[in-house]
């Protein structure tokens, strides 16, 4: 006898929509990749009401294929459009998804789609335990993480980040000796070497990738220099100025040696600035993050996957590195002052740390 009690079919409703809602999701995002690809956003921008048949004029691409990514582009709410003809790009929507100088530029994260070989290998970490690392993320990793973390950091790192800590402004500015652990594709090194040409630049990155990326961008710096190794590695110099770690203490398998390293290496009236995650160490307060599903995707997807890379890893995954978190650990590590500041940034906390 059957005793499993009816289903309620409201309930069913609920999470059909909710599912599907997500796969929807995933064929905007092919949208999106698209219209960031073929610079459709930037012909856009500016132009006003537009038809299929303009964009073909200014791009050259195909009508019938742009009247098609028009549509899915206003029926997911991405530009406006009446009658299914004529669509515009609002301005507020083209600091999303076409200005790459806006600190709400979004269009960059979606420009690198996962091959089937990278989800193999995500589902492979289930069964072993070990993630995969930046590179096994695949060829354009750097770029990927560039795409969804470099808008901010241009928005913020030179105008307001340096300005705001303590002496830092006049020592890069008469010659600092700075670090940047984890400098993936060295947009952080570039942006200060532009801006304070006295001081000398270090990048670390265990992602070949990364340092093929950096040495590209920062190729006619004479003051920088990079190497193909994590922050653990960092020589016990003692003399370093500032050292910076952006969006990627909580990707580390060791973040801990990664911090005792720095300790060794930083002066003592060093300045270490790190930038990561929004979280807190409690479930109920990280629910009031309405992109809390994305995060924990992303996680699973990326962060967790380096985190997990070692057989001894930590694992603190992207939401891993919480204030409280971060407090403990640089005090384990030797630091005696911790700051956290919030720059005006919607997904990350910045934190001061001293020895």
């Amino acid at each position: 006898m059957n005793t499993e009690p009816a289903l309620d079919p409201d309930r069913v409703g609920k999470y059909v929509i909710t599912a599907w809602g997500y796969k929807q999701g995933e064929a905007v995002t092919l949208m999106v990749h698209l219209g960031h690809r073929l610079g459709l956003y930037q012909a856009l921008d500016g132009a006003g009401p537009v038809t299929a048949a303009d964009l073909a004029e200014s791009t050259g691409l195909h009508e019938r294929w742009l009247l098609e990514w028009l549509r899915s582009q206003a029926a997911a709410q991405l530009m406006l459009s009446e009658d299914g003809e004529t669509f515009l790009l609002e301005p507020e929507a083209a600091a999303v998804l076409a200005r790459s100088d806006s600190p709400a530029f979004a269009a960059g994260a979606f420009a690198v789609l996962r091959t089937p070989e990278v989800v193999d290998g995500i589902a492979d970490a289930f069964r072993t335990g070990l993630g995969l690392d930046y590179d096994g993320l695949g060829d354009q990793s750097a770029e990927h993480i560039e795409g969804i973390l470099g808008p901010m950091t241009q928005a913020l790192l030179v105008p307001t980040i340096v300005p705001a800590l303590e002496g830092l402004v006049e020592k890069l500015t008469a010659g600092a000796r700075v670090i940047d652990v984890g400098c993936g594709g060295g947009m952080a090194i570039d942006l200060l070497a532009q801006k304070f040409p006295a001081s000398t630049f270090a990048g670390y990155d265990p992602s070949e990738g990364a340092i093929a990326l950096a040495t590209e961008r920062l190729k006619d710096h004479t003051n920088v220099e990079l190497h193909l190794a994590g922050g653990e590695d960092l020589p016990p110099t003692g003399d370093v100025d500032l050292i910076i770690t952006f969006d990627c203490i909580h990707d580390m398998p060791r973040p801990d040696l990664t911090m005792a390293a720095i300790r060794q290496a930083i002066g003592d009236d060093g300045t270490w600035i790190i930038k990561d995650i929004k979280s807190s160490p409690r479930w109920v307060d990280n629910l009031k993050n309405p992109m809390l599903a994305m995060m924990y995707a992303t996680s699973v997807g990326s962060c967790l996957q380096s985190a997990m890379s070692a057989p001894d890893a930590v694992g603190l995954g992207t939401m891993g590195f919480n204030p409280k978190m971060a407090k403990q650990m640089t005090a384990e590590a030797g630091f005696s002052r911790f700051t956290m500041h919030d720059f005006d940034d919607p997904t990350n906390l910045y934190y001061e740390v001293r020895p």
